[in-house]
């Protein structure tokens, strides 16, 4: 009978070994797949900044040199779409990362700092129009007219007003004379291009959005 227990609680204790081995090696892994989640974060976020310093760069030399030609815009173009690309993956692979460190509070994990798109605020003499929306005369909860203001969300949106055409008329009155019998009438008004249609302002328009813009003249009829 002695015998009996002895084996029994040496069963007991192989078992427990066994049991904190397999809980030890289940920390282990979970470790493990939280720095490889912090890692990947890590990789992403490096990724997106040199996708930005690459666009602001670009962005740079396109300030300096003027806009040379469609292909660098193109460039720039195709630059902030990788950008947000990368913003939106490492995103998810910061939120991965703080899963799979939450499971293994235990295990350290070196930190890093990410920075965050922050939406700039519209400039400020940018003209302002404020729709206010209308309020509720009762509480949508209970009912009740007995509410008061507290405070006001704003949220702002950009718009743009259509260019405006006109068509400027110049009268020239025809005179005659009784005595004569000749006709007088004031000189035609000038134009930049001879006989033309277009005015100063459109032509100025024309030229800046086909060579400043790269809008061909099909486009822009």
């Amino acid at each position: 009978m002695p015998n009996a227990a002895l084996e029994i609680a040496e069963l007991r204790a192989a078992l427990a070994a066994q049991t904190a081995s397999a809980e030890a090696a289940q920390a282990r892994a979970q470790a493990a797949e939280a720095e490889l989640a912090q890692a990947r974060a890590l990789a992403s976020c490096t990724e997106a900044m040199i996708q930005e310093l690459k666009l602001e760069i670009a962005k740079l030399r396109r300030d300096k040199y003027g806009i040379s030609s469609e292909r660098r815009t193109r460039l720039i173009d195709q630059l902030e779409l990788q950008l947000e690309e990368l913003e939106a993956a490492a995103t998810e692979d910061a939120l991965a990362a703080e899963a799979a460190t939450a499971q293994d509070e235990a295990s350290t994990v070196r930190a890093f700092t990410r920075r965050k798109p922050a939406r700039k605020p519209f400039p400020d003499h940018l003209p302002r129009e404020r729709v206010v929306v209308e309020a509720p005369t009762s509480c949508a909860c209970c009912g009740s007219d007995r509410i008061v203001k507290m405070g006001e969300d704003i949220t702002e949106t950009l718009e743009v007003i259509p260019r405006q055409w006109k068509v400027i008329q110049t009268v020239r009155e025809k005179f005659t004379c009784r005595a004569c019998e000749k006709i007088s009438q004031p000189p035609a008004p000038f134009h930049a291009i001879p006989r033309g249609w277009a005015g100063p302002s459109l032509i100025a328009m024309i030229t800046f959005d086909k060579y400043g813009q790269h809008q061909p003249l099909n486009r822009q009829a």
